[in-house]
């Protein structure tokens, strides 16, 4: 929200859009469309990856450290967000952008002063998820899930709050296919 109730609009960044470069039309019809009815701001942090971009992924919490992130390795287990036979991503991932304010105690004229200032915060983490939730019961408000086939991380058994993907992607044959050892 912003000044007095009103909404505020959103809209994609440029960087946003290049994420989206080689993902499926609908998919980024679905984006560009709901960036403009979602009541946070977001970006696309991730379109299309390569399996040694998944791999990556996949290694954390395993052999990088940091948190569990996906169960496709990129090989064995290959995830919507690679190509597909028809040259497509069929998945984006988006990062929810919120202001907050922020005390600093700077010096003006030799007189230390405590000013406020205004940050935009990437918001992903497990208490996040309401954001994203908001997001979709936005874009499921509007009929946009419906419009354009969309199915949602946040509804899985693993929790990916942050996905977003053409429904039944799962079905659609990968460009490469990897032997499974």
């Amino acid at each position: 929200m912003g000044i007095k109730g009103v909404v505020e609009m959103y809209n994609l960044s440029q960087a946003s859009k290049n994420m989206m470069k080689g993902v499926h039309p609908n998919l980024v019809s679905f984006i560009e469309e709901l960036i403009g009815l979602s009541p946070h701001d977001f970006k696309v942090t991730c379109g299309m990856r390569t399996a040694e971009e998944q791999n990556k992924l996949y290694q954390y919490g395993r052999t990088i450290p940091g948190a569990w992130r996906t169960n496709c390795d990129g090989y064995k287990i290959q995830s919507n967000h690679q190509e597909k036979i028809d040259g497509l991503g069929y998945a984006v991932d988006i990062g929810v952008l919120v202001k907050e304010k922020e005390k600093k105690e700077i010096e003006v004229n030799g007189k230390k002063v405590i000013k406020e200032f205004e940050k935009t915060v990437y918001k992903a983490g497990s208490k996040d998820l309401h954001y994203y939730k908001d997001i979709y019961e936005t874009a499921k408000k509007h009929g946009l899930i419906e419009k354009y086939n969309i199915e949602w991380g946040g509804e899985w058994k693993k929790v990916d709050a942050v996905h977003f993907q053409i429904r039944g992607a799962g079905k659609i044959p990968y460009k490469v296919v990897y032997n499974k050892k």
